[in-house]
């Protein structure tokens, strides 16, 4: 295992490690460094938890010189607000002895205050696409002294639809430029772009058994339906190894329910995060659960990527996810950096198919328990639950009638006249009146 010091960094770069307390590098990291140093154009295809934005940052720092220009030399283009600040916070960690400006722009928050940051003067910008546009729409961003380019989570910006920003990016950018990606997945979107907009990139990639997955234990239990579910969760909280725990469910919906029932036998120890939360309330709510403040949170995929949230300890997939990828992503959270984490999914009838699709991806079976003794079972379906149960009834090919007299007729229709004695004749029919003036008029034209 290559370390840091390995890497012949500088000494302000150096610096900055030690003080972070890392010394051995990861394999994405090791395997980047000298790709992204040759000035090739870079495609990493790497789970999350493996270590990608230092991958990307080391050797972009390493080769760093000072410029008199107030416009970025380097853009960093994430897909949601917390990586935004995640990412940002990073790099001012690693340029702690370095004169290099930082700043991070993303939506839900005070546009003219970023434009004055902006105005100011930085060097890397890091930013989700929608808000980049914003500022390069309004003449306050400029991307003509752009170097390096880096896409981090390629494959989950295109699916969130940014794929129109994106280019129009591309498009206000100088052609002689670094681009470096880095997806956890190598979909047709992602493979149609790079064939597009980049100039043969070097793949870096991992192996599956160099993923996080290894130092995760994935559990499964059979639930009949939602209620039950929530019956489950807190059965398992009571238990205080769950100590720090992430709670999946798909929509916001959902979130608020499973926060509005936690709160009923653990309250205060929970925090809810979603699209419909303010910036500064999800921001305020990863802070605390950062701080040990509060035991878990309860999210929606807009925590499943990127996102390095140190020691969690469970993961506890309330609904499964509808896109067998997103399963990978939502458990890397736990067992990252060397660490071991669980896997927790409660798996309801509708839910089997998609867990299937799942395992087959990882080449790895989710273990089975059995419902907790004394578990209580409801038996009432959620609304959401019972559209679900009439859109299968829907979906279903209809049966052929199963009855006596269907079966009694296909039978006559198999019988075959095969010709031969007892052949029926055929009916003689009378000539109609219509027939017999024909032939009269054909006799008169052979007499003239």
């Amino acid at each position: 295992m290559a370390k840091f010091t390995d890497f012949d960094l500088p000494k302000s770069l150096q610096k900055a490690l030690d003080d972070m307390g890392f010394v051995n590098a990861t394999p994405i990291q090791e395997r980047a460094m000298p790709v992204i140093l040759s000035g090739r154009d870079m495609m990493g295809i790497a789970q999350t938890g493996t270590g990608k934005t230092f991958a990307y940052l080391l050797p972009i720092l390493k080769h760093w010189k000072f410029a008199k220009v107030h416009v970025p030399r380097v853009v960093i283009i994430v897909p949601t607000r917390e990586l935004v600040v995640q990412v940002a916070e990073e790099v001012e960690k690693l340029t702690k002895y370095m004169s290099v400006r930082t700043v991070g722009i993303y939506g839900g928050v005070n546009i003219n205050t970023q434009k004055t940051r902006v105005y100011e003067g930085v060097d890397i910008l890091v930013g989700t696409p929608g808000r980049m546009m914003d500022l390069a729409l309004d003449n306050v961003l400029r991307f003509d002294e752009v170097q390096k380019l880096v896409i981090d989570e390629f494959d989950e910006i295109l699916n969130l639809g940014f794929r129109t920003q994106i280019t129009a990016i591309f498009s206000m950018m100088k052609a002689k430029r670094q681009n470096i990606l880095f997806s956890a997945t190598m979909t047709e979107d992602v493979d149609d772009m790079l064939s597009d907009y980049f100039d043969f990139p070097e793949e870096v990639s991992l192996a599956a058994s160099g993923t996080p997955l290894d130092q995760i234990e994935q559990l499964g239990y059979h639930v009949p339906n939602f209620l039950t579910k929530i019956n489950l969760l807190k059965n398992l909280l009571q238990d205080e190894s769950l100590e720090r725990v992430l709670v999946f469910v798909n929509n916001k919906k959902t979130a608020d329910l499973v926060m509005d029932a936690l709160e009923e036998d653990h309250d205060g120890q929970f925090g809810v995060i979603h699209s419909n939360k303010s910036q500064n309330y999800r921001l305020n709510t990863m802070a605390s659960f950062q701080a040990g403040e509060i035991r878990g949170i309860v999210t929606t995929d807009v925590m499943a990527r990127g996102l390095d949230i140190s020691d969690i300890s469970h993961v506890i997939n309330m609904e499964f996810p509808e896109v067998p990828e997103q399963y990978i992503h939502r458990i890397g959270r736990t067992g990252r950096a060397d660490k071991t984490g669980i896997a927790i999914s409660f798996i309801a009838p509708s839910e089997q198919e998609i867990q299937i699709e799942a395992e087959v991806l990882m080449e790895k079976e989710l273990k089975f328990l059995e419902l907790p003794e004394g578990l209580e079972i409801a038996e009432k379906l959620l609304e959401f639950e019972k559209d679900k149960k009439k859109m299968k009834v829907l979906l279903r090919t209809p049966k052929k009638p199963d009855d006596g007299a269907f079966h009694e007729k296909k039978e006559k229709n198999k019988k075959v006249n095969l010709g031969g004695p007892g052949k029926t004749k055929p009916r003689k029919t009378k000539p109609t009146n219509r027939g017999i003036e024909r032939t009269r008029d054909a006799k008169r034209k052979k007499k003239k």
